[in-house]
C-alpha cells in the first residue's frame, strides 16, 4: 500500500497570493520610471508587468505586498501605500 504525503508541485500563478498581503501595497506612480526593470526582475511573484518607461504595474490579485519593487525603484517611482 502507497500513501502518498506529498502534494504535486504547482504554480504560483494558479493561486492568488494577492490575499496574503496585510498591510501596504505598491504604487506605481508612472512618472519617473527609466524602465530599468529592476522591479520586474526582483519580484519574487512576477506579478509586475510593463515594457517602456512609465508603463510598469503589478497585479493585485497575485502582490503579496513584500516592497522590494519600492526599495529597489531607484528613481523612487513606486511607493508603499496602505490597503484601503
Amino acid at each position: 500500500m502507497i500513501i502518498h504525503l506529498t502534494a504535486k508541485p504547482g504554480s504560483a500563478r494558479n493561486n492568488k497570493t494577492g490575499s496574503w498581503r496585510i498591510e501596504k501595497k505598491p504604487k506605481f506612480l508612472q512618472k519617473n520610471c527609466v524602465a530599468c526593470k529592476n522591479c520586474l526582475i526582483i519580484c519574487p511573484e512576477g506579478c509586475i508587468t510593463g515594457e517602456e518607461k512609465n508603463t510598469f504595474n503589478c497585479d493585485y490579485d497575485f502582490c503579496k505586498g513584500c516592497g522590494l519593487c519600492a526599495v529597489i525603484c531607484p528613481k523612487q517611482d513606486i511607493i508603499m501605500v496602505s490597503e484601503e
